[in-house]
């Protein structure tokens, strides 16, 4: 059995994760998908986050763990998994991009969308800029298309406020250790927040072993727990 740190992405939290978690874990695997550092329930300010601050508590987190982890990020969280892959590449079994951002060294979340192109979201700013909501409005459209209303519902309780660092910080990765660690891409046909051919521009950057589809808008956790459980489930069977 494998063990799965599951890495949010942004203005949301370890919530996010809720239908797909009890789906693996009844598979009889173990299942991380924590708060980052100011998101969720976690109290610390968004004014003290980093992205080096998130790439090290998970990587405290990887090792914590009895065996090598597969690490998956969904959209901003691809950042994370990245830059943790470079910096402890010997305790990942393998990186899994959900609808995520994949860049190479150097490579930022807005770098990512001005080069390959992206679907801006409608954002609400902060009086100093330095974190962002996304306006209550927009966000069915944006992130749920495909996600049952109970559920959209649900995210609309729980979505909160992003430190604007996530989108303007580069990663720093190389061949050498980044590059030795196996990737898997599931991409995400009905997004609309990183629309398919934006997924598609930065696997060709950066390839992967594997590109998985989902029939699903931004959110497969929320709208197709099912598919995507069975998905990293296979995936768990490949890589062993």
């Amino acid at each position: 059995m494998a063990t799965f740190i599951l890495i949010h992405g942004a203005w949301q939290g370890g919530w996010c994760w809720e239908r797909t978690v009890p789906l693996l874990e009844a598979q009889g695997h173990r299942v991380l998908a924590p708060d980052l550092p100011g998101m969720g329930k976690d109290p610390t300010p968004l004014v003290e986050i980093t992205l080096d601050r998130w790439v090290q508590f998970v990587c405290d987190l990887v090792l914590q763990q009895e065996e090598k982890v597969i690490l998956v990020g969904h959209s901003r969280g691809g950042l994370i998994i990245s830059q943790v892959a470079e910096n402890i590449p010997d305790h990942i079994q393998s990186l899994v991009y959900l609808a995520a951002i994949l860049v190479p060294n150097g490579g930022t979340l807005i770098s990512a969308m001005q080069q390959h192109g992206g679907a801006p979201l409608e954002l609400t700013f902060s009086a100093d800029r330095s974190t962002s909501t996304i306006t209550p409005a927009t966000v069915g459209d944006a992130l749920y298309n495909t996600t049952p209303e109970v559920w959209l519902a649900r995210a609309l309780s729980l979505l909160g406020a992003e430190p604007m660092i996530s989108f303007h910080t580069p990663v720093t990765l190389s061949e050498d250790n980044f590059g030795r660690v196996p990737r898997i891409y599931i991409e995400c046909l009905q997004d609309k927040a990183i629309p398919i051919a934006t997924q598609r521009g930065m696997v060709s950057e950066t390839p992967c072993l594997r590109v998985v589809s989902l029939d699903t808008d931004h959110s497969p956790f929320y709208s197709a727990p099912e598919e995507l459980a069975t998905q990293l489930i296979d995936l768990a069977v490949l890589l062993a």
